[in-house]
């Protein structure tokens, strides 16, 4: 067999093999798809209850009155006050939630990120100097640190499909940095996902929380009114909303993560079908070249023997 049909015989094997492995994390990625969708489908309920109570909390300006009434901070033992969530101060620093993959082979979801992050602190007229990164994937952290970019807290190696404890403590170092007044307001920038096909970048601020956030801008003064006389709080605000502040800030931040999650098995199953369906069409043609070339050499051949003939004829 000439060398060039060896290297195109090689090429036919390595490429199969290469597109079992693809096709092998395919199958894997949408086996964790399918899993976190459903667990993402039944945490939503939850989610968009918690996120109803704050939206009507903040419709009846009971987070204006408690901003307003009395100091916000640190308890007297040095734990933070989840009230200081609802604190409005001048924004000097801004904190940005980047969340991505710890690894690759996920297509464009990293880049997408990166890149609309990026744009999202370019617009806003920020810079190294204004902005710290929490960074919750190591592309993210290495993307931003190579870049100058502070990075206050990095976290690496979330589960494939996360739990709700799992999260608990980056929130947790979140809110208590943002009490330190490590930063001033806090966004959340991750890709949602839409369909296994497309995902889009969302960026969400997380703190403070306010009714400008809830999207009160547009109520009326009479439906200011209704939502003011809805609610009767016992033992006091501050009391619920020492409950409630801390399951909105964990759920949107656990929410984005399972959402993100859920788009990087996305992106991660369509990379692989289109690696896998890449192999197939190389093998196709390297195949066709192969079996053109044993056809020229055959051919060859039989022209050699004929030749052979008629000379000793």
């Amino acid at each position: 067999m000439p060398a060039s049909m060896q290297e195109v015989k090689r090429r036919i094997v390595s490429t199969k093999k290469t597109g079992q492995i693809t096709g092998a994390m395919q199958m894997v990625s949408t086996a964790k798809l399918n899993q976190i969708q459903k667990h993402a489908a039944n945490y939503q309920i939850y989610s968009s209850k918690i996120r109803s109570v704050i939206t009507h909390l903040a419709k009846s300006h009971l987070l204006d009155s408690s901003a307003v009434s009395g100091e916000i901070g640190k308890s007297q033992d040095g734990k933070v006050n989840t009230l200081s969530m609802i604190k409005q101060r001048p924004v000097k620093k801004t904190g940005i939630v980047v969340i991505t993959s710890d690894r690759g082979l996920v297509g464009s979801y990293n880049s997408n990120v990166i890149k609309s992050t990026m744009d999202l602190i370019k617009n806003g007229n920020h810079n190294t100097e204004d902005t710290v990164i929490i960074a919750i994937g190591g592309t993210g952290a290495d993307f931003f640190s190579k870049r100058g970019y502070n990075i206050v807290y990095e976290y690496r190696g979330v589960s494939d499909v996360p739990t709700f404890k799992e999260i608990r403590p980056i929130v947790e170092t979140i809110v208590s940095m943002y009490d330190n007044e490590a930063y001033d307001q806090l966004v959340v920038c991750y890709s949602h996902f839409v369909n296994t096909l497309t995902s889009v970048f969302r960026a969400e601020q997380m703190l403070p929380i306010s009714a400008e956030n809830m999207g009160t801008d547009d109520l009326t003064e009479q439906d200011e009114n209704d939502y003011q006389i809805e609610y009767e709080t016992e033992p006091s605000q501050d009391a619920i909303l020492e409950v409630i502040l801390p399951q909105y800030a964990e759920s949107l931040v656990y929410g984005a993560i399972l959402d993100a999650k859920t788009s990087e098995h996305a992106c991660s199953s369509t990379a692989m079908k289109s690696a896998t369906d890449n192999a197939k069409d190389v093998i196709s043609s390297l195949e066709l070249q192969f079996n053109r070339a044993r056809q020229s050499a055959i051919t060859t051949e039989i022209t050699e023997i004929t030749g052979a003939q008629a000379a000793l004829d």
